[in-house]
């Protein structure tokens, strides 16, 4: 097949083309990254097409405090105008399939309506538009702190793409149903779960019995966080996580972004925990390599890649039923999922970890050995047959 996958940024998208190459198929990226930034991830230069003048204004953008007019003018701005060039750069070729990121689709979607041979599949990496706002919305009044929800010119804008596409491609069954309860029909929604390149993230024998070894010696349990400290994945309760606990007996790394809404928390818990910025894809084996426990406490996630990252690690995984989680955790063999906003659950399962040394080491022994993690190859593999099988209207 002749696919052009376009997104504004990275997000899963590099990865997914190399396999699709991989498989043979006729790949062209359109991304707003540089082509020497797309060949880090092994997808040849000559296959992408870079608006990278977007991507210097969009990094710009993000410096703005978000209640700034120009901020609000400015996303429009840019999404119009990553939009229109994809639209153009597509227009020159004929292609098979369309694999389109929602907020930048709207453009080239309606010139594709006229094109009955291109199939489009609208890629939407969270929760429909709808459910991320209200959740934004709930954890704005429970923490007292603004959050970038999305505005009501993005929201109409996102839902007249969810309509105008062949598909909805969502990342999990949380993102999935969603959609079914914001009235989107069942035969237009597919689900892609995601993978992880298991020739970085899968660790050497060495790394798990250092791990097991750790766990049962009786030294202070390791926990992991992974992804931005923001309060929509969940920083309010690991906050909370982290003043029960305290230091005896529990160390807490914390490793991403800093957004601005969480700064002064953040500044709060480095009494108690290691904070560190976020850290390189290839850094990332040993940071997950330092843990016992992985906490993800997020609030809404379209998938979580760091999810798959840590499965991959072998290291057990404590998270939310918004993301992922409950698509790759088998609840008491390989982690743990606990209901949204509930830190004193948290609390009880990171205890219980801590009195129950065996179980959790041959909860690791067990990921390793038996987890058969997620790779990049599958998942093209299924995109591929998710493409046969979406009706073209």
């Amino acid at each position: 097949m002749k696919i052009a996958v376009v997104v504004h940024g990275r997000f899963h998208v590099f990865d997914l083309a190399r396999e699709l190459l991989r498989l043979g198929h006729d790949v062209t990226l359109f991304t707003n990254y540089p082509r020497w930034a797309v060949e880090r991830f092994d997808v040849p230069g000559e296959r992408v097409q870079g608006f990278w003048a977007h991507g210097v204004l969009s990094r710009a953008s993000v410096k703005l405090p978000n209640q700034t007019r120009f901020a609000s003018a400015g996303e429009a701005f840019l999404h119009r105008l990553f939009g229109r060039w994809a639209s153009a750069g597509l227009s020159r070729e004929s292609w098979d399939v369309v694999h389109i990121w929602s907020g930048v689709a709207e453009e080239t979607l309606y010139r594709m309506s006229r094109n009955c041979s291109t199939m489009t599949l609208l890629m939407r990496g969270s929760a429909h538009i709808r459910t991320q706002d209200r959740l934004l919305r709930e954890e704005e009044a429970r923490t007292g702190t603004p959050q970038d929800r999305p505005s009501r010119w993005m929201i109409a804008r996102e839902e007249r793409e969810y309509a105008h596409a062949d598909g909805v491609v969502t990342l999990s069954t949380f993102a999935y149903n969603s959609f079914l309860a914001e009235g989107v029909p069942r035969e237009r929604l597919r689900l892609l779960p995601l993978g992880a390149r298991l020739s970085m993230f899968r660790p050497m024998p060495a790394v798990v019995d250092e791990r097991c070894r750790r766990i049962l010696s009786g030294a202070p349990l390791r926990v992991l966080y992974v992804g931005a400290l923001s309060f929509q994945k969940g920083l309010w309760d690991l906050a909370a996580v982290v003043r029960t606990l305290g230091p005896q007996g529990y160390q807490f790394r914390l490793v991403g972004p800093r957004p601005r809404e969480s700064a002064s928390l953040v500044a709060q818990l480095r009494n108690q925990a290691s904070v560190s910025p976020s850290q390189p894809q290839a850094a990332l084996p040993d940071v997950y390599a330092w843990g016992d426990v992985f906490v993800y406490p997020t609030i809404h996630d379209g998938y979580a890649m760091v999810l798959a990252q840590a499965a991959a690690a072998a290291v057990p995984i404590l998270t939310t039923s918004n993301c992922s989680g409950p698509d790759l955790i088998r609840p008491g063999e390989t982690g743990w999922i606990v209901p949204i906003r509930s830190p004193e659950r948290l609390v009880e399962r990171l205890r219980w970890c801590g009195t129950h040394r065996e179980e959790l080491a041959a909860m690791g022994e067990r990921l390793y050995t038996r987890f058969q993690p997620r790779d990049w190859a599958a998942v093209a593999a299924d995109f591929e047959r998710l493409c046969l099988d979406v009706p073209q209207r």
